[in-house]
């Protein structure tokens, strides 16, 4: 079945409440109004507000009360509308949902899929376009996904549901009605903690995830340049692998993502690169990514973040070398 990202999510969601009695979703608009973007649209009308929950607006104890249902046996999906809010949450991720399954010794293991949009792009408002990735890949005890097709959508969520552990699901803003594809109508997994190869290729390798793997196939086209392109698919932990194996592949390297240059999840994979394979490449490791300022106001942002051309720039310059 042809679907895109809020479809595939949509049905996803569906079927793990059908599968699993002890889901639920909560969140702000997710019964009647079906969520922001209409991600839950209809699940209320078909499992009830016991099971599709209206919160009040207060990202904090929505994700409290997520861990408590979470320690009690169930298995919550708590939507949070805009990744900038998640951050009135943080205390509870990180003090609780990361490290209630470290604190009893594994004997009380905290299963949750919080979602919530991410990235820009869309002429959104102030908090409304964040990259949030590395914030939650920093801890332990989280597991951070962001994939940028319907079918890795549908696939990951499926998965996160069948975890023992807390999984942050970033789902970038920008695709979710961008495209469709061929989505399988029955349940199916995608693995987390393993990349993706989008386009296999040996001049160079291009690392990237969520909204700039469109950008990235787009720009490797037009450049018709014989590069390899990973989709990583899952932020934490990082497919370390699938990245050695690319870089000693094509030995040379370039990291595209929608997130902050500095400490950014680029500066992360050039570490492991340099750490384990420096002496198989044969030109620096470069990072296109967005400006490490606020992100700006709608008019501004496709100077922010990155585009076609500084892909393309990218691959002039590590070409030349």
């Amino acid at each position: 079945m042809m679907m895109n990202m809020v479809t595939a999510l949509n049905n996803a969601m569906d079927q793990i409440l059908q599968s699993n009695e002890k889901a639920v979703v909560l969140g702000e608009d997710v019964g009647k109004d079906g969520g922001v973007f209409r991600v839950t649209d209809g699940l209320v009308k078909k499992y009830g507000p016991d099971r599709v929950i209206d919160t009040p607006l207060a990202e904090s104890s929505i994700i409290g009360v997520a861990v408590g249902m979470s320690a009690a046996g169930m298995l919550p999906i708590p939507e949070i509308q805009f990744a900038g809010f998640m951050l009135l949450s943080f205390s509870q991720l990180v003090n609780h949902a990361a490290r209630f399954r470290s604190r009893t010794r594994s004997s009380i293991p905290v299963p949750m899929i919080v979602r919530t949009p991410v990235s820009g792009g869309v002429r959104t408002l102030e908090h409304h376009s964040d990259s949030p990735e590395v914030y939650y890949s920093h801890i332990g005890g989280l597991v951070v996904v962001e994939p940028s097709t319907p079918y890795d959508a549908k696939g990951l969520m499926i998965k996160a549901s069948r975890m023992q552990d807390p999984v942050v699901f970033l789902e970038p803003t920008k695709l979710y009605r961008l495209f469709k594809q061929e989505v399988p109508e029955d349940m199916y997994e995608v693995p987390i903690g393993k990349a993706s190869t989008v386009r296999e290729g040996n001049d160079l390798s291009i690392i990237t995830h969520g909204t700039m793997v469109p950008v990235v196939k787009n720009a490797v086209e037009k450049k018709g340049v014989d590069a390899e392109i990973i989709d990583l698919r899952t932020i934490n932990p990082l497919d370390e692998k699938a990245i050695l194996d690319t870089a000693r592949k094509t030995g040379r390297v370039i990291v595209v993502h929608e997130a902050s240059l500095t400490f950014g999840p680029g500066a992360e994979i050039a570490a492991r690169i340099a750490e384990k394979a420096m002496f198989d490449l044969k030109a620096p490791i470069l990072r296109v990514a967005s400006a490490s300022l606020p992100y700006p106001f709608p008019g501004y942002e496709n100077y922010y973040i990155p585009n076609e051309l500084k892909v393309a720039q990218a691959i002039d310059k590590i070409m030349s070398v």
